[in-house]
């Protein structure tokens, strides 16, 4: 498989002696490209914020973690 998120997303289940493979809907891989690219984005305007700014932004900072909380959720809850 080329692409790296919709390996971790295919799930793997032992069925009548071999394993099969069930892979992810197009449109879950979409949405967890997309939140972790949300987040690398997000990572970078906090950066920026204290690169520029000598400050903490608390809302962009709550924004990565909720994201970062989903992503991780959607990869325990696949795999289970």
């Amino acid at each position: 498989m080329a692409d790296p998120i919709k390996h971790a997303l295919t799930r793997r289940r032992f069925q009548r002696g071999r394993f099969v493979e069930e892979e992810p809907d197009e449109t879950l891989v979409y949405l967890v490209k997309f939140g972790i690219a949300m987040t690398a984005c997000l990572s970078a305007l906090e950066i920026a914020n204290m690169a520029f700014l000598h400050g903490w932004n608390s809302e962009v900072f709550s924004a990565i973690t909720g994201l970062t909380g989903i992503v991780v959720g959607v990869f325990v809850g696949r795999k289970t």
